[in-house]
């Protein structure tokens, strides 16, 4: 049985499973760039494709990559903190459900051995991989990206919700962005 139909196949996912839901991610063998996110959005969930949203253009732009490398080139892996649309809250998304990277992502990683750069996006990826007390901020740990190089890059969530963090941050586009595109064109050109 393969990790996607033990991950159907898990109580904990019944009720997904029942209503025809398909656990939402990507791990190909060939992975050099592994993404975490939250979790997928509904129009996600319902498309079945990762990032297939305004968010994930925008996180597109800011890995200087085209649809044909995020989609088909085997190189980047996708993996959320949780594998199905958790819902609605009051606004935006709820979060994903505990315990969920605990039980699948370390098999899920070493499905993909030349993983050469993660990319944490928002703060559950980010508090979970890098440890952060829940004093730190998002905003100090992605301004201290280098700190967590050469493995892991943390990033704000590409959401239009984050414009106003944008415009109050503008430190971000200015000088991580560029960073971030310098180390994925260089993982991505070695052969």
């Amino acid at each position: 049985m393969s990790i996607f139909e033990e991950i159907m196949a898990d109580p904990e996912n019944a009720a997904y499973t029942e209503a025809g839901w398909q656990p939402v991610f990507s791990a190909p063998a060939t992975a050099k760039i592994l993404i975490i996110g939250q979790a997928p959005s509904q129009k996600v969930q319902e498309s079945g494709i990762m990032w297939q949203d305004a968010s994930g253009d925008r996180l597109r732009d800011w890995l200087g990559i085209d649809e044909a490398t995020f989609y088909q080139s085997g190189k980047i892996g996708v993996i959320p903190m949780d594998f199905y649309f958790p819902g609605k809250a009051t606004s935006g998304d709820k979060p994903p459900r505990p315990g969920i990277a605990e039980k699948w992502h370390a098999r899920l990683l070493a499905q993909m051995p030349d993983v050469a750069l993660i990319i944490l996006i928002g703060a559950y990826a980010q508090r979970y991989y890098l440890k952060l007390k829940p004093s730190e901020t998002i905003t100090a740990t992605i301004r201290d990206y280098q700190q967590f190089l050469p493995r892991y890059f943390p990033i704000v969530h590409p959401s239009p919700r984050n414009n106003i963090w944008l415009k109050k941050n503008p430190w971000f586009e200015q000088e991580v962005i560029p960073a971030l595109q310098k180390n994925v064109r260089q993982i991505l050109d070695e052969k």
